[in-house]
């Protein structure tokens, strides 16, 4: 009998292989162990290029080339130049790659590329296989590897302008004692075999910032600058500054040479009597070159000198007896090489970078009121969603599409201020996920859907992530969101002494999820530019950020991954702001967030058993005023009054008698006015009084005048989430 059973699974097994049920070879990563090997169609030859690049390596007798992510200006480790120009996407052009953060190393008969998890399989689609895939990022192992192909004597080549002060140092330790040398190369041979294929320089204009939006003059700015200068124990007689927002902020120009980022290339070498900008002056507005020109002669008189001129420029000026003040962290290795030891000051950041951290009053309110717009797009974004998605009419891709339309739309709008991450289901637990024109998945009532995303104003930049379901989600799905909503809560409300370290208090936002052994593993958030970076250090939560400062801006974004199922993350803006405690202290005072994010959260994912009352109270609003949301909303929709305005009009004028809703803590009770334009709860109190309005209430569930249901409505004054909010405000 036993052997019937198996002369029965023998034959089943060739059954099963002669029918095709056997599992199918995946066709879209490469396979490098057949012959010949199989590439999916998004993979890139590279042979000839690898080919050329060699070719060079040998006519400068380098055994070894490194060729890095980054380019010559954003060059933070954990940014990785996530953002560059395509014309310096060198490692993309040298492997096919397209990912943010890489390096690679290629020697006479081999070629590595290191990547970090977030980009292994996206390695695999694009590789050919010329390439092996390293999958870690750290130096270490990158130099161990080096030292395992590249023979003793040999030469490892790369450009010191492409690397930072502290990337070059890792090199040199694990070269060191070796009998290998890091030669830094004058030209840069990846640039010399892409030759005339290369795409050009950036060539767009160079414009100065309306005054309006900008927090002060720039020449206040270089006063500034120059009074730490002064004030300094080591009194340095120049500044340089080699990061591109450095410059931008110094002088209220923007432009448009990296995507996403109004910023431009330049350098600036501030001294004590002087100031030069190296830059292509041909590039500048005539408003531009007037507002640097317009204090010709003087200490304040700008210097236009092109580009490509700054190292020849540094090299000169440190001839003298001076002392050049920089910040290590954008910084790369070919300038900082350039100044003599005993002629350098070094911190990890630049005066310019402290100073661009902390946002003076005028620029904490520009900030503000482009969240108040930026709050609008995403509403409005929210509510088409939620009446398009159970239709099945939108995927990930065009749900992108559509909320850069709505952020077009608004006042002052420049664009988005990143690659939006639009993710339904299985794709939101890649945390830096971004659809595709046809590869991406269809938006489900049935699935989480994650929404990171953020704009470019002239007043400021946002960044904003929400999380919704549409359907029933599972008791591990709503316990996961209520608890990194609980997280971001708790970071939200804390009160801390001044001069604490972002990364102190960091665990706060991962608390809830640690309390049942869940994590996420990306940072907990980053600093803000006023139209600038989206990721603007060094304000955050990383252990090589500054400790807070009032006046900071920083993101609070924590999250939950589940890896193949859904992906959970709540991103708001807050400020640094004074607190008011009971005690005041006699010295500094202390210090907490204030959220300026203006979007609500998803009451259908949140278990209220899980939050203590001051968690109820956050998740609410916890005291932010929304009063221009409704306003801007309705404005910009004028047909859009729906209940509220018919309510008005049966009541017989524009303007009701103010109510308040028992419910609430009389702090917070909404006081109900200007009932003609729907302004906040007002619709829900008048709904009563006509019948479209009794009958949108009734479809929410709600009786009219009833007390409303602790945390039913988010944010606070009765605006209600996604459905209630729809019904409430349109047609």
């Amino acid at each position: 009998m036993q052997s019937l059973l198996w002369v029965a699974a023998w034959l089943l097994l060739l059954h099963g292989h002669a029918t095709g049920l056997h599992p199918q070879p995946r066709t879209d990563i490469r396979d490098c162990s057949v012959d010949p090997p199989y590439l999916p169609p998004t993979a890139t030859d590279t042979t000839g290029r690898l080919a050329a690049l060699r070719d060079a390596m040998r006519d400068r007798g380098l055994h070894a080339y490194i060729v890095p992510s980054t380019d010559a200006h954003m060059l933070h480790p954990w940014l990785q130049s996530e953002y560059i120009a395509r014309r310096d996407a060198r490692l993309c052009w040298i492997t096919g790659f397209t990912g943010s953060a890489g390096t690679a190393v290629v020697t006479q008969d081999k070629a590595a590329l290191w990547t970090d998890s977030r980009y292994w399989r996206q390695a695999e689609r694009q590789l050919d296989c010329n390439w092996e895939l390293q999958r870690t990022t750290w130096t270490e192992s990158i130099g161990l590897w080096i030292l395992r192909e590249v023979p003793a004597g040999g030469n490892i080549g790369l450009d010191p302008f492409l690397f930072s002060i502290g990337a070059w140092n890792s090199y040199s330790r694990v070269l060191q004692g070796s009998s290998r040398t890091l030669l830094p190369t004058q030209t840069n041979l990846v640039d010399q075999v892409w030759g005339d294929q290369r795409p050009p320089a950036a060539s767009g204009q160079i414009y100065s910032l309306p005054a309006a939006f900008t927090g002060s003059r720039w020449q206040e700015k270089v006063e500034g600058i120059r009074n730490q200068m002064e004030q300094h124990a080591r009194h340095p007689t120049a500044v340089l500054l080699a990061g591109l927002e450095e410059t931008a902020w110094l002088f209220n120009l923007r432009g448009d040479d990296i995507p996403y980022n109004p910023v431009f290339y330049s350098y600036t070498l501030l001294t004590n009597t002087t100031i030069s900008l190296f830059v292509e002056e041909w590039r500048l507005s005539p408003e531009a070159r007037q507002s640097l020109r317009a204090e010709c002669p003087g200490t304040l008189c700008v210097e236009l000198l092109s580009y490509g001129q700054a190292p020849a420029h540094l090299g000169f000026y440190v001839q003298g007896n001076v002392t050049v003040w920089l910040g290590t962290e954008y910084t790369t290795y070919g300038l900082y090489s350039i100044i003599p030891q005993e002629k350098l000051l070094e911190d990890s950041y630049s005066p310019v970078m402290l100073a661009k951290a902390v946002k003076n009053k005028k620029e904490q309110e520009l900030l503000r009121a482009a969240h108040v717009r930026d709050a609008v797009a995403v509403i409005q974004y929210l509510l088409w969603l939620e009446k398009v998605v159970p239709q099945g009419q939108v995927d990930e891709f065009s749900g992108a599409q559509h909320i850069d339309a709505l952020r077009q739309a608004q006042e002052h709008s420049c664009g988005p201020s990143f690659q939006s991450i639009s993710a339904s289901g299985l794709n939101a637990a890649l945390a830096h996920y971004s659809p595709s024109n046809g590869s991406s998945r269809m938006l489900s009532v049935d699935e989480m859907y994650l929404l990171d995303t953020g704009g470019q104003y002239l007043d400021g930049t946002t960044d904003i992530t929400r999380t919704v379901h549409w359907g029933v989600p599972t008791p591990l799905q709503k316990e996961a969101y209520t608890r990194v909503l609980m997280g971001n809560i708790n970071l939200a409300r804390l009160i801390f002494p001044p001069n604490t370290a972002g990364r102190a208090v960091e665990s706060f936002a991962r608390q809830a999820l640690w309390d049942v052994g869940l994590n996420y593993g990306h940072g907990t958030g980053h600093g803000i530019g006023n139209f600038l970076s989206v990721h603007e250090w060094p304000v955050g939560f990383q252990s090589s950020n500054v400790p807070l400062t009032a006046g900071m801006f920083t993101s609070i974004e924590p999250g939950y991954y589940r890896d193949g199922e859904f992906g959970i993350r709540i991103e708001d803006i807050a400020l640094v702001v004074e607190a008011q405690t009971k005690h005041q202290s006699r010295e500094e005072p202390f210090l907490t967030f204030e959220v300026v994010t203006l979007v609500p959260y998803d009451r259908n994912l949140i278990d209220l058993n899980l939050l203590s009352p001051e968690q109820v109270w956050g998740a609410r609003g916890g005291g932010k005023s929304w009063d221009p949301v409704p306003e801007l909303l309705l404005r910009d929709h004028p047909s859009a009054c729906g209940a509220g305005a018919a309510a008005a009009a049966s009541g017989g004028g524009a303007q009701m008698a103010a109510e308040e809703h028992p419910a609430l803590p009389s702090a917070q009770r909404c006081h109900c006015h200007h009932c003609h334009c729907c302004h906040h709860c007002c619709c829900h109190h008048a709904g009563h009084r006509h019948p479209s309005g009794r009958a949108a209430l009734r479809a929410a569930g709600l009786s009219p005048r009833q007390p409303l249901p602790a945390l039913r409505f988010f944010p606070p004054c009765s605006l209600p989430f996604f459905s209630v909010f729809y019904l409430l405000v349109s047609d």
